[in-house]
């Protein structure tokens, strides 16, 4: 297990429609990034491109549907839609 700087809701998050990406503000003053297709795959670990600090984003795989429509892209069908 690795081990991480804290817990973060997928909420709690900011999300990037035109990078199709999750960003959370790290310490250093960078930001932890993951993307939504890592998130879809079962990857819950952002990480900061500037410092070694990670972050466990807690959601569950039928929450990203929103978010692939957000980006103009098609709802994968492991997924569903929950509205």
């Amino acid at each position: 297990m690795v081990a991480t700087y804290d817990e973060i809701e997928i909420e709690d998050m900011t999300f990037l429609p035109e990078d199709q990406m999750f960003t959370y503000p790290c310490p250093c003053g960078d930001r932890f990034e993951i993307l939504l297709e890592d998130m879809l795959e079962g990857e819950n670990i952002a990480v900061c491109p500037s410092c070694s600090l990670m972050i466990d984003v807690i959601f569950e795989p039928e929450d990203l549907g929103e978010f692939f429509e957000d980006a103009g892209l098609p709802v994968p069908t492991s997924i569903g839609i929950t509205i």
